[in-house]
């Protein structure tokens, strides 16, 4: 995944909007931020004078993400994923937590129409120029059936692995501000994949970032609590060609796999953010939007019905969901 959609201190706020827009007087959260995900995991909570508590509670929940984290990684030879990836068996039993994730995995695929897949491990292999095997989507080939206390049974043929990659990051970002409801406004900024909560009255600013110009946005979004209600919850996450690309045999191939080619995508969307209900299913419509085209990818996001959209296409044009357009500041 490109993560370019950002919170830290270059762009992110919370405002008051229990007064008029001209009037509104910037918060800075308590932020926390560290590695993880072989990535960015970064945390912002409205403190209002808890500011220990919030570091305290941070520090807590970027152990539990760091324990999440190596049970999927596909990366450490220890992990639960690539276990289930190296086992020859047809049937594999997995414990709760990679169970979880996978199961995040078939949702994102039903909410992206198929093109989330995480099948595509060889072919995203075959991209980075590590392997010779490229293979289309197997996504119909394999389940997982449920068994006590979260523990599950992937069946699947001979030779099929899985990449969890950004559709794991969108479930951390999820799972992980679930265990911060003391905090009415907090944000979970998963390597890009970002999961949002605001309390009434209050506002977050996040900024899109351009790809073509560092340091630039294309568009700052302005996420707001439903008036009268409960916190509300929001999904934000962004995907891309600009960035995880290689070399490979005199071409430039990058990470966003075509399911239907198991070929890097040939697409007209350099970027695409998504703002959902929550950051998994923004992830997996960001990387569909951009393997999909602009034409397809958007009418893909209007039958999913999201809250909002921005595209940057190879055009330089800068397009959006007409829902969009209330969240966009300025």
């Amino acid at each position: 995944m490109s993560a370019t959609t950002h919170t830290d201190g270059r762009a992110s706020r919370r405002i008051r909007t229990d007064r008029p827009e001209t009037t509104f007087t910037p918060i800075e959260p308590a932020s926390y931020t560290t590695t993880a995900m072989g990535g960015r995991l970064a945390i912002h909570l409205e403190a209002r004078g808890r500011a220990d508590e919030a570091g305290r509670d941070s520090r807590r929940l970027v152990a539990r993400v760091d324990r999440w984290a190596a049970r999927i990684t596909r990366h450490t030879e220890a992990s639960d994923l690539a276990r289930l990836n190296a086992d020859p068996g047809n049937s594999v039993a997995v414990r709760p937590v990679l169970a979880a994730a996978l199961l995040a995995g078939l949702i994102a695929s039903d909410a992206s129409e198929g093109f989330t897949d995480i099948t595509l491990l060889d072919a995203r292999l075959a991209a980075e120029g590590k392997s010779d095997l490229v293979a289309a989507s197997r996504l119909g080939e394999w389940q997982i059936v449920r068994r006590s206390r979260g523990a599950a049974v992937v069946r699947r043929p001979f030779g099929l692995r899985f990449d969890l990659g950004g559709v794991g990051k969108g479930w951390i970002a999820d799972r992980a501000l679930a265990l911060l409801s003391s905090w009415p406004s907090a944000v979970v900024d998963a390597d890009g994949d970002l999961a949002v909560r605001c309390a009434r009255g209050e506002c977050w600013e996040i900024g899109i970032e351009d790809p073509r110009t560092e340091g630039t946005n294309l568009a700052v979004l302005r996420l707001t609590a439903a008036p009268g209600g409960a916190p509300t919850r929001w999904g934000v996450a962004t995907s891309g060609t600009s960035i995880h690309r290689w070399n490979v045999g005199g071409a430039v191939t990058h990470h966003l796999i075509d399911p239907r080619t198991g070929r890097p995508a040939r697409t007209d969307v350099v970027q695409a953010t998504v703002v959902a209900d929550t950051a998994l299913r923004a992830e997996a419509l960001a990387k569909a939007a951009v393997i999909a085209g602009s034409v397809v990818g958007f009418a893909l996001l209007e039958r999913a019905r999201v809250r909002g959209a921005v595209l940057l296409t190879t055009r330089d044009e800068v397009q959006a969901l007409p829902v969009t357009l209330p969240l966009l500041a300025g």
